[in-house]
């Protein structure tokens, strides 16, 4: 259970995708002066090193940030929403050198308002102890709530938040197969509770069973509770015989209705910069009730 570290995946194209489309998402619910309550379900670390430690050794991120940051750098036109997202990345690294990447947690930190609260959750023992620490560095710690707790059976209590404006990431390993199934539950029990909140669910596009349905699991959930998606899905290789991750996706509930136009400019940037033969490919569906 506590085998997957996020430190490994940091700076990886999985998390170009979701932090490209949380940055968005945090800054349209932003627009209005309420308070916004944002959960991170699953929150590893909060930053990492891309020079030493487990990032290094995966090296998953040469075939991400490093290649964007390239791709951008050889002057290749790029989308807005693009350059605000590596904007966000360059100022944890002052020097002007790539060496530290900001998970979730200090990417939604940055760009906290007064008036926002971010609670995050992490299981992993190790992670937690680091979290806490690297959150106590930060000037908006005390906007952030870290629970080591397990966020699905604690999510529809924290539902819906006293504003009634909310954002919930939820992006688990899915190492344990049963991550799939609380997903479910935790998605029915959520819009029941709370069901204009916006909800940003992350998962690996891999060959298995439960993470091919995912898609068709949360279009039946959000069907169901009439509400409106988007389902956008990068794919940077096609290789049979890799084994690193090739492709993820995230399925938005309740989307802005900026975010399906702000992708289709992205989307087919990412692919030109992160894509390996003619096997890159992105897919981007929505549905609006």
């Amino acid at each position: 259970m506590f085998s997957y570290r996020h430190a490994f995946h940091a700076g990886s194209h999985a998390d170009i995708l979701k932090h490209l489309i949380l940055i968005h998402l945090v800054e349209y619910l932003q627009e209005k002066p309420g308070a916004l309550t944002i959960i991170d379900t699953h929150a590893g670390a909060g930053i990492y090193s891309l020079k030493d430690g487990f990032a290094a050794v995966s090296k998953e991120a040469e075939g991400g940030i490093f290649k964007l940051f390239q791709f951008i750098e050889s002057g290749h036109p790029t989308a807005d929403s693009v350059k605000k997202y590596v904007g966000l990345i360059q100022v944890e690294n002052v020097e002007g050198e790539l060496v530290t990447y900001p998970g979730s947690p200090f990417i939604l930190a940055r760009l906290l308002r007064p008036q926002d609260r971010l609670k995050l959750f992490e299981l992993h023992p190790k992670e937690i102890d680091i979290l806490r620490h690297n959150v106590r560095e930060l000037k908006q710690a005390k906007q952030i709530d870290v629970y080591a707790e397990d966020s699905f059976s604690r999510l529809k209590g924290l539902l819906p938040p006293p504003s009634r404006r909310g954002l919930v990431l939820i992006d688990p390993s899915y190492e344990d197969k049963q991550d799939y199934r609380y997903l479910e539950t935790a998605m029915e029990e959520a819009l029941q509770r709370f069901a204009t909140g916006c909800y940003a669910i992350w998962y690996p596009a891999l060959a298995r069973r439960e993470a091919a349905a995912l898609p068709d699991r949360m279009k039946k959930i959000a069907t169901h509770h009439k509400r409106s998606w988007l389902h956008a899905e990068l794919r940077v290789e096609n290789a049979p015989g890799e084994r690193r991750l090739q492709a993820s996706g995230m399925f938005i509930i309740n989307p802005p209705w900026t975010l399906e136009k702000n992708l289709a400019q992205a989307l087919p940037i990412l692919i030109k910069a992160l894509g390996i033969g003619s096997g890159a490919q992105f897919v981007l569906k929505s549905f609006e009730v």
